[in-house]
């Protein structure tokens, strides 16, 4: 069974350098990783420096930017997360798909911050986190029912991923 999880936050939270981090980590153990990235706006390029660029040379098997009318190949086909799991579990043999952004998709999400205001994402999500990661300073904000992850603990994260892994939890 393909594990999921997201990674919500606001722009500039750290999603696309964590995600990347965790590509690189999960790679190099010997997992096939495939990474799908949300344009809400339908505006994303692909050029040099794009969050999918920096995804594959972290060393994704798999990238997928899904916009509201085509994804990255530009077929104007399927454009809905589920469908995209489920073709990249059917079709390829993915351990884990890591989902940036889909903030309502029912998968679940690790909630990203880097300050107070950022913090917001944890109430403005449909259902709460499975987790958090941010820095210790701002631990406080985060509910105690909610595991918290240090965000520059790439191991750690990575650790935590990996048991619910094993759970089938994620």
């Amino acid at each position: 069974m393909t594990s999921v999880i997201g990674f919500v936050g606001f722009s500039n939270s750290g999603k696309t350098t964590l995600i990347s981090k965790l590509v690189t980590h999960f790679t190099n153990s010997g997992l096939k990783v495939a990474v799908i990235k949300h344009d809400a706006h339908g505006h994303y390029k692909e050029a040099e420096g794009a969050d999918s660029t920096h995804y594959r040379e972290a060393g994704a098997a798999a990238t997928v930017v899904i916009s509201p009318d085509s994804y990255m190949a530009f077929r104007r086909e399927v454009t809905e997360l589920e469908p995209i799991v489920a073709m990249l579990q059917v079709e390829q043999s993915y351990e884990l798909i890591f989902v940036e952004g889909f903030k309502n998709g029912a998968h679940n999400k690790i909630a990203l911050f880097r300050n107070e205001e950022q913090a917001e994402i944890i109430r403005s999500l449909p259902q709460p986190p499975a987790a958090v990661a941010s820095f210790e300073t701002f631990k406080k904000l985060v509910p105690a029912t909610i595991p918290f992850l240090e965000i520059d603990d790439i191991c750690g994260i990575a650790e935590w991923i990996e048991i619910h892994m094993k759970k089938n939890s994620i």
